[in-house]
């Protein structure tokens, strides 16, 4: 079985059902599942197929999920791509991704006008929202294909290509610590298996009403949000832009039963609520992942909201949900939970033997869920994936009842708002400005955030400001990934081999005298 198959399957029991609403409209299984055939059959008329990729770049909307649903039914690969990503940081994904279309929206043109030089991209499938460029103003007008104009021309019926549960259906790019995005492959079989445990495991059903306000280019939304309620006939309440307000709104006028939110929404969602407590009457579960949820806070929404916050973990390499607080026990604050259904998560020393429930070692996962490796990255995959076990980096322990909590986080990693940052990323950056000699970057506490990039610079130029850092890290970086402040340094240190110390860097933060 496949996702795919599944919303058919779905929207033959359930035809009038909504499938999801979105700005006031509504949508059923039945058209849901037709749009979908038709993008499919469109896609095959067009000459696309299995070994194809196809990336798609859109905020949350009909068009993200009709592009996916569609592109997995024609056995196509699909590369959810951040619509915020600067155009260095696309262009590298589409041209590793080896991609052959884009499925858009036209506010997002001008952006793939600088690149398409450089790419083989064939067609851009692009949505009209009435707020960018003209489809026929672009330069990219050769290439250019109406989104609902190449649905509307889709036939019901054509020839599907059969799927096999190996067959690659997405690749998720997320940042490496070499500083280049890894595309992790993910399975037909890794995509149902866990949309389906979670499911299972949250106890999804027909009734569930879930608002998607996470962007649905992150896997956390991707299956948790999107997936899960869709293959068990819930109903998902599509969000464009997180907003407490509209999270509030969706939650009262639609009676919504679920909502999977990051440590941040969870803040901003408490901090903005004071008067809508009553608006979460219908909740039945609130879905926190990305990264730790502070205690407190757990503690202060529960109570405000009056609802039940289930904490787990996962990652892009495991499609990604590994562990949950189960809703049939206790659930133990600031832990992560115990393994979902069909998954396994151990922790284990540097030789890869388990250590004793207390102890501290990295979190190692195994189960269907487990990607197929790295595209075009052997030797990354063999480092991460070793004896069948996803080695995670994030160090852990598990208690005598089998629930696991992270006591740290990898090595280097910055987490802000939920969305990883590499520090060799945004170093690479700032060591292509011409008066930047040496620089670390950091992740810095944040009380909006969590942790916010902060980079120690190294120049010979006394005339250069943190403003002009900043600014010119604007130019080739997503918002969350550019350093909010930057302080300069005559030297960083190191150790004896002239290696940067990180961690001293990251003490200084804590106790800076």
């Amino acid at each position: 079985m496949n996702l795919s198959d599944q919303l058919g399957i779905v929207a033959q029991n359930n035809p009038s059902k909504d499938a999801y609403l979105f700005q006031g409209q509504r949508v059923s299984y039945e058209e849901f599942d037709a749009s979908v055939t038709k993008f499919a059959s469109s896609l095959k008329a067009l000459g696309y197929g299995k070994g194809d990729h196809v990336a798609l770049v859109s905020g949350n909307s009909p068009l993200f999920m009709i592009g996916l649903y569609g592109s997995l039914r024609a056995g196509v690969t699909v590369i959810p791509i951040n619509p915020t990503y600067t155009v260095d940081e696309m262009s590298y994904i589409l041209k590793n991704g080896d991609v052959k279309a884009v499925i858009t929206m036209d506010v997002l043109l001008e952006k793939f006008e600088h690149m398409d030089d450089g790419l083989n991209v064939q067609d851009y499938f692009a949505a009209d929202t009435g707020t960018g460029m003209s489809l026929s103003e672009s330069s990219l007008n050769d290439k250019m294909k109406p989104f609902t104009k190449v649905v509307a021309e889709g036939s019901l019926h054509f020839d599907r290509p059969e799927l096999d549960p190996e067959d690659v259906a997405v690749i998720l790019y997320t940042s490496g610590t070499t500083g280049k995005p890894k595309g992790a492959m993910l399975t037909h079989r890794n995509l149902y298996s866990n949309a389906s445990d979670v499911a299972d495991y949250l106890q999804f059903n027909n009734e569930d009403r879930v608002i998607a306000a996470l962007p649905m280019f992150h896997v956390f939304c991707l299956t948790v949000a999107l997936n899960a309620p869709l293959m068990n006939g819930g109903t998902v309440l599509v969000i464009p832009k997180f907003s407490p307000q509209a999270v509030f709104d969706a939650a009262e006028n639609e009676q919504a039963t679920v909502f999977a939110g990051v440590p941040t929404m969870y803040n901003y969602l408490l901090h903005k609520g004071q008067e809508e407590a009553e608006s979460f009457r219908h909740m039945r579960i609130c879905i926190s992942g990305g990264s730790s949820l502070p205690v407190a806070l757990l503690n202060s929404f529960e109570k405000h909201f009056n609802v039940q916050v289930s904490e787990g973990y996962g990652l892009s390499e495991a499609s990604p949900v590994t562990a949950f607080n189960p809703l049939d026990r206790p659930r133990k604050p600031g832990s992560i939970g115990t393994n979902i259904k069909n998954v396994v998560n151990k922790v284990v020393d540097e030789l890869g033997e388990e250590v004793p429930a207390g102890e501290v070692g990295e979190l190692v996962v195994k189960g269907p869920n487990v990607m197929r490796g790295y595209y075009k990255m052997p030797e990354e995959t063999e480092v991460t994936i070793r004896d069948g076990w996803l080695y995670t980096g994030d160090m852990a322990r598990v208690d005598d009842e089998g629930y696991f909590y992270i006591v740290d986080r990898k090595k280097d990693m910055i987490l802000v708002g939920g969305y990883n940052v590499y520090p060799r990323e945004v170093e690479e950056v700032l060591y292509n400005h011409p008066e930047v000699t040496e620089t670390a970057v950091v992740g810095a506490p944040d009380p909006q955030t969590g942790e916010a990039v902060m980079s120690f610079v190294v120049t010979n130029n006394p005339s250069l400001t943190a403003e002009t850092l900043i600014s010119y890290c604007s130019e080739h970086l997503v918002k969350y990934k550019v350093p909010t402040s930057i302080e300069f340094m005559t030297e960083l240190p190191k150790n004896t081999t002239g290696k940067i110390l990180r961690k001293n860097l990251r003490e200084k933060l804590v106790n800076p005298g």
